[in-house]
């Protein structure tokens, strides 16, 4: 559960919702090494509020054997990623955020340079896929690492350690 909290306070952060920053008024941040402090933004009038989410252990570890979305609302979802090898097309995602929590295993993950043979993904415009990335900075990814890829941005894993677990918290 301190897991889904971590990842969701990362999210929070790439959403733009941590009250802290440099344009806080002084004394309105922790102090360093300790937890911002999430304050979302009151709904729009008539919005509904997403629900509180509580998801059990034992479906967070049956998703993570195969990967799948956990949650998902309007304008962010929670997948459980699951990796063996680095199969997979180079991906720019229009609209995501894309924030990863490695839980287990390690990767090497590409990002930034020239996607290659770019084409959107059928009937998904705003996801497009390519064979690979020119160029970009590689990243070993391992356990404990936070990794965020704002959107427009190329993105690849060009090598798995599998199992490679990861959540993946995309925030449009």
């Amino acid at each position: 559960m301190a897991t889904i909290a971590r990842a969701s306070l990362i999210a929070a952060g790439a959403a733009g919702l941590v009250a802290c920053g440099s344009t806080s008024r002084p004394g309105a941040c922790p102090p360093p090494g300790m937890p911002a402090t999430v304050s979302p933004a009151a709904p729009a009038m008539g919005a509904a509020t997403p629900p509180v989410t509580y998801l059990p252990k034992d479906r967070v570890a049956t998703t993570f054997t195969k990967g799948g979305t956990l949650a998902a609302f309007e304008n962010y979802k929670v997948i459980a990623s699951h990796r063996d090898d680095a199969k997979g097309a180079a991906e720019i995602h229009a609209k995501d955020t894309d924030v990863f929590y490695v839980l287990e295993g390690t990767a090497t993950f590409v990002t930034g340079g020239q996607l290659v043979g770019g084409e959107p993904k059928p009937g998904e415009a705003d996801e497009i896929r390519g064979s690979s990335i020119e160029g970009g900075e590689a990243h070993t990814l391992q356990k404990g690492d936070v990794i965020v890829i704002p959107r427009g941005i190329p993105h690849h894993f060009t090598k798995v350690s599998g199992p490679f677990d990861y959540f993946v918290v995309k925030v449009r």
